[in-house]
């Protein structure tokens, strides 16, 4: 039994000779049925480890084939183009039927025997038109959808300008000018949702001047109508009447666009969403998950965040537009007052000052990207203010002077233009998108009435000096603001844009718990 046992005996090593226990285990050579437990715990965690380790080595490789892009990941194809360029339609038709009835009024006045009231009201209707619609038809189109309105509203500008010919009287011009107006405002609203939705993050600059671009092509277009239309008899019915061209052509290209993918996503309707953008961008890409469907609410726009952000966007675009308007809805009457000839020579000026603002566009729609919102904005702010400042200052100018005022407030006019649509449409998420831009839109429109109302009768009373330096205290109120408030949103997704977190130029602002 002794000679049994002797040749059984296992006889641990010393301790001593060992680092580690784990190392004592390893040398003992045993079948693994009889391995201690410590031991087996090692070996499993060994071989666990490195089917992690292979795990997420190929990983990577796998999420590659299987990831599908975003719509910021995309490139610009013919359809996104398309989507941009109809949409822009609606600013086209502001810029069209407000600068034509500058020159319309030059036969209207005589003919219907105004007074300096009935003439201010006519020009003035569109801007309260115009007010009402941003702010109902920005509601509207976050409530029933970016597709419906887009049609509706320009078969009724359409209709409103055919009966614009129809009137008699200044006040039946007052109420068909300002039905015009209800729905052109009801379309900024509706298009740049459209657009800022549709458009990559780094071509939304782009998209978006092309609304603003378009404004000034409306402006220059009517410039050359009425030039053309001017000595024709009841030729103001021909230019009133020459907006149902645009709408028509509008309509045709506008009737295959779909609805916002994102407004259908952010409604809870992602299938629909999911074959929008499949159709649109490819089998390839996909939308953001939205956490929970969210409705349209104004109390959201008066959150802290985002009323301090409507507060900015409201006095910008005030200051940016309302000399503009001035200029457009008058043209020629201030082209006259600076001495630049009357009739046929006077819109001549008005077209010079035109072209001027629609090529300054150009070139901002890429400098937004390359320079950054903030920084071309306040730069150009500045620049606008020393033109209108030359202008009210020096009055009785040589007219190569007044043309180069007015040429360099027309020109670095473009990005200030095109931010007036590009901001508000990046500072609001989805479900208040359209509602934010109406009502940035109306609050300034406040001002573009009381100043298109205003000049006719300042430059009566005071002359071009005084109304060009009250022009140019608006420019240099909007540079402050801009200076303090303007935030930097280059190169953000529309999402990191609307959030209520710290943009680069603004301090933080983040909702209350």
């Amino acid at each position: 039994m002794s000679e049994v046992k002797g040749k059984t005996q296992v006889t641990s090593p010393p301790a001593a000779r060992f680092a580690t226990p784990a190392a004592a285990v390893r040398c003992v050579h045993v079948n693994p049925d009889v391995r201690s437990q410590r031991a087996y715990r090692e070996e499993q965690l060994r071989r666990s480890a490195g089917s992690v380790g292979r795990v997420l080595r190929e990983l990577p490789a796998k999420t590659r084939r299987t990831a599908k892009k975003g719509i910021d990941d995309v490139q610009m194809t013919p359809f996104l183009r398309k989507v941009s360029l109809f949409s822009s339609g609606g600013s086209f038709l502001d810029g069209y039927v407000l600068s034509l009835i500058g020159v319309a009024l030059t036969q209207i006045v005589p003919m219907m025997s105004l007074t300096a009231a009935e003439s201010a009201a006519i020009g003035a209707s569109v801007m309260l038109g115009i007010f009402f619609g941003t702010i109902f038809g920005g509601y509207l189109t976050d409530i029933v959808g970016r597709k419906k309105m887009f049609t509706i509203d320009i078969v009724a500008i359409a209709v409103f300008s055919l009966a614009s010919v129809l009137a008699t009287t200044a006040w039946q011009l007052v109420a068909a000018r300002f039905l015009i107006g209800v729905f052109v405002g009801a379309d900024y609203p509706i298009a740049t949702s459209l657009i800022a939705e549709f458009t990559p993050k780094k071509h939304r600059a782009v998209s978006m001047g092309l609304v603003s671009a378009a404004w000034y092509l409306g402006a220059t277009v009517a410039a050359v109508v009425g030039y053309a239309l001017y000595g024709v008899e009841d030729g103001w019915k021909w230019m009133l009447g020459s907006a149902v061209v645009p709408c028509a052509i509008l309509l045709i290209g506008r009737h295959d666009i779909p609805e916002s993918p994102l407004w259908l996503a952010s409604k809870g309707r992602t299938d629909e969403a999911a074959a929008v953008v499949a159709r649109v961008f490819g089998p390839d890409v996909e939308l953001e998950p939205e956490e929970v469907p969210r409705k349209t609410s104004l109390a959201t726009l008066l959150r802290g965040g985002y009323l301090k952000r409507m507060f900015f966007l409201g006095v910008f675009i005030l200051c940016q537009v309302v000399p503009m308007y001035a200029i457009y809805t008058f043209g020629p009457e201030i082209m006259t007052a600076f001495g630049l000839g009357e009739g046929h020579e006077a819109i001549l000026g008005e077209s010079a000052v035109s072209l001027f603002f629609l090529v300054g566009s150009i070139p901002a729609m890429f400098w937004l990207n390359s320079m950054g919102r903030r920084p071309l904005l306040l730069v150009s702010l500045a620049l606008m203010a020393v033109g209108l400042l030359v202008l009210g200052l020096w009055p009785t100018a040589p007219i190569a002077v007044v043309i180069a005022a007015f040429g360099l407030y027309a020109f670095f006019s473009g990005g200030p233009g095109i931010l007036q649509w590009l901001y508000p449409n990046e500072l609001f998420p989805t479900e208040v998108r359209a509602t934010a831009v109406g009502i940035a839109i109306a609050f300034s429109r406040i001002g573009t009435i009381a100043a298109t109302y205003a000049t006719p009768l300042l430059l009566g009373s005071c002359g071009v000096g005084p109304v060009m330096l009250a022009a140019a205290a608006l420019v240099l109120c909007g540079l402050a603001t801009s200076f303090v408030m303007a935030p930097e949103t280059r190169g953000k997704s529309l999402a990191e844009t609307s959030a209520l977190q710290e943009i680069e130029g603004v301090p933080a602002v983040r909702p209350r718990r």
